[in-house]
């Protein structure tokens, strides 16, 4: 895959989308439906209504790109929290097939800058 610095933030969109939707209409409903600029280098992740396939929307300063997974078989679990942002990894555990809502964290060492 690529690497992403650890800045780039990942929002989900809670509605389903066709997705048939390609650049110009999933960089609309990230305006309109998630509330973001499009243009600002996250990653916009959007479902089918069957959550079988996944489309992911970001602009990589000269263009958008889209990564496009369909599973063969099984489903995605949308993880369930307040809002709609994600962390890179939880994104890839996802993506992976892995239910995060089992999971379990370890503390971790985090530099709080205040």
């Amino acid at each position: 895959m690529f690497t992403l610095p650890s800045s780039v933030q990942v929002f989900l969109c809670r509605e389903t989308t066709d997705l048939r939707k390609s650049f110009d209409s999933l960089a609309a409903l990230v305006c309109s439906v998630v509330g973001q600029n499009p243009l600002s280098g996250h990653l916009f992740v959007f479902f089918n209504r069957s959550h079988d396939r996944v489309k992911i929307l970001f602009w990589d300063r000269t263009g958008y790109c889209i990564y496009y997974k369909r599973l063969e078989a099984g489903t995605f679990t949308i993880p369930v929290n307040e809002n709609a942002a994600l962390s890179l990894p939880d994104l890839i555990l996802v993506l992976e097939g892995i239910d995060l809502s089992g999971a379990r964290r370890k503390k971790r060492f985090s530099l709080k800058i205040s």
